[in-house]
């Protein structure tokens, strides 16, 4: 069976998304909660990879697998992660936002802290 790609999508597109407050835009933060408490974005949905066994058997009660989801983490690499596991969970249309909340603090906005 072949791997499913996911879609990429800037910081800068989140940004212009998050401030035109679509509806059904799913956001999900795969940081853990100490890095949230830090620095997030408001909107998303925290599912803590490493909490991955408290919630993975719930995903499709916690998301709808049909709607639009983008996926943030620091840089990118646990969102990359997480889109992957997405799709095999049968959701169609997961986004993973590059450089993570990280780029957006730097290139959106720097209100964020930067850790």
């Amino acid at each position: 069976m072949s791997e499913q790609s996911f879609t990429q999508v800037s910081v800068e597109e989140l940004g212009q998304r998050l401030s035109s407050q679509e509806p059904n835009l799913q956001l999900v933060d795969v940081r853990e909660p100490q890095e949230v408490a830090i620095a997030s974005i408001d909107g998303f949905v925290n599912l803590p990879l490493s909490e991955f066994a408290h919630w993975g058997e719930q995903i499709h009660s916690l998301l709808n697998p049909h709607a639009e989801t983008l996926v943030l983490c620091h840089h990118g690499v646990r969102s990359a992660q997480m889109c992957q596991w997405l799709i095999t969970q049968g959701f169609t249309n997961v986004k993973n936002i590059v450089g993570g909340i990280d780029a957006y603090s730097h290139l959106v906005d720097p209100s964020i802290p930067q850790y």
